[in-house]
């Protein structure tokens, strides 16, 4: 399924250009997915229309990963330590394209999401541990979402008792009522608004060569405020509801083995672009205000670039975190809702009412509902935050470690599973990452009882 950016041709087909420099017809298999069929063109166009054509799931998860609590962590990292982070983020944004890519091929060659694919090769008593933790880090998460659009709306000084309920409708409203299909488009739209920080980081005139250094070449300080902060970007940049979404949503797609290599573009672009996209954030607030220390809200990054960006940077910052939360606030309910489903085995799609999958569509919506009442009560968000955070930091390097697994079998994958290269690369992943979550849970804990 292409996101309706491509020009139309013929019988409903997009024109994009192939790898060879041809621009091709796309044309529609099974659930919507692309096949190429090259004609002569100009190649100019070519890439874009080609990801164009073929964005979808991996574009939608990785950028739901730049949500609420990445774009505070991102704007901190700048406001911390200005550019040295953004090495640290290339790393990290490889290490997203190879989850990216693993659990979209489960889906697209197995048919079937993680969960489902976890029930089946593992045993039910850790299925429903690893579920049961990942439902509580979900829900959790969804309240931040529906705290991040309050804050944006709140940027341009509209009341959250507004503005959190009738969000929450339109989010229930497009997944309830619509397809499969018109929920993608509508996704792939919101993260159009993602474009408003990299327009702040050319507004903040930041010094490029600084910059480009600061990409390439490792500016490492081995300080613990330093290492607490690359466990936070590792832990907001590769979330298990990522994982969970990319998966299902391209076996609710309708991608095959036939199609994979398309998804497969789409996988690494969206952690491509994710990774772009904490860049800017970065880039943004350490070229304002550098070395001011810790941020705490968007609202904070916002403010704190007026001097150098001037009003604009409220407004930028401001739909840049409303597009995310709302994306992020529909993603993070539907990776649960799939994930519940497979694990049951019962029917789960967006495409289907609410008769066909009860199940489905009443744990989303449960979800919504609770993200909108928690957040417009006088609860301790912090504490709220924190209790998810220790959940998450438990969930990933379970999640990570059976998509590895997985990967890596080929009684599910055949000749798709993983080849020696991508088995060292991936173990490799997930050791750092799971040592990482590890740690930022023991330090959040001791936080919590006082330990330092």
């Amino acid at each position: 399924m292409g996101s309706g950016a491509a020009p139309t041709g013929p019988q409903g087909r997009s024109r994009v250009t192939g790898e060879d420099g041809h621009v091709g017809v796309v044309g529609r298999l099974r659930g919507g997915s692309p096949q190429l069929h090259v004609q002569r063109r100009r190649p100019l166009r070519r890439r874009i229309l080609f990801v164009a054509a073929i964005a979808g799931p991996g574009l939608i998860a990785a950028a739901a990963g730049n949500d609420a609590g990445g774009i505070v962590t991102y704007s901190s990292a700048g406001s911390q330590y200005r550019y040295r982070t953004l090495f640290l983020m290339l790393l990290i944004g490889i290490g997203l394209a190879l989850v990216q890519e693993m659990s979209a091929r489960l889906g697209a060659i197995s048919g079937k999401g993680l969960a489902a694919l976890i029930r089946e090769e593992f045993s039910i008593r850790l299925t429903s541990v690893a579920l049961g933790a990942l439902i509580i880090a979900n829900v959790g998460i969804v309240v931040s979402e529906f705290a991040g659009i309050a804050t944006a709306f709140e940027l341009f000084g509209v009341s959250r008792y507004i503005t959190v309920p009738l969000s929450a409708l339109a989010i229930w409203l497009l997944v309830l009522l619509g397809s499969y299909r018109y929920a993608e488009r509508v996704f792939l739209i919101l993260t159009v608004a993602f474009f408003a920080y990299p327009v702040a980081a050319i507004l903040a005139h930041p010094r490029w060569s600084t910059v480009a250094t600061s990409v390439v070449i490792p500016h490492i300080v081995g300080d613990q405020a330093f290492i607490l902060l690359a466990v936070a970007l590792i832990g907001t940049t590769i979330s298990p509801y990522m994982q969970l979404y990319n998966a299902s949503a391209v076996v609710d797609r309708g991608i095959g083995p036939e199609e994979y290599r398309f998804e497969r573009i789409d996988a690494v672009a969206g952690a491509g672009f994710a990774t772009f996209i904490s860049w800017s954030i970065i880039i943004a607030t350490g070229a304002a205000i550098g070395g001011s220390g810790v941020l705490t809200s968007a609202r904070e990054a916002a403010h704190a670039l007026r001097p150098v960006a001037g009003s604009a940077a409220v407004v930028l910052f401001g739909l840049g975190l409303l597009g995310a939360s709302a994306l992020a606030a529909a993603v993070v309910p539907l990776s649960t809702s799939y994930a519940l489903a497979e694990a049951i085995g019962v029917e789960r799609s967006v495409s289907r009412s609410f008769r066909e999958a009860p199940l489905f569509l009443g744990l989303f919506t449960a979800q919504i509902v609770i993200g909108v009442v928690v957040t417009l009560t006088p609860i301790n968000l912090i504490s709220l935050l924190i209790g998810t955070q220790v959940v998450q930091g438990l969930v990933t390097p379970i999640t990570l470690t059976f998509i590895v697994v997985l990967a890596n079998r080929k009684s599910v994958l055949g000749k798709w599973a993983n080849g020696p290269v991508l088995k060292v690369a991936s173990a490799v992943v997930t050791v750092v990452v799971s040592a990482m979550a590890v740690l930022l849970v023991a330090v959040t804990l001791g936080s919590a009882f006082g330990l330092k």
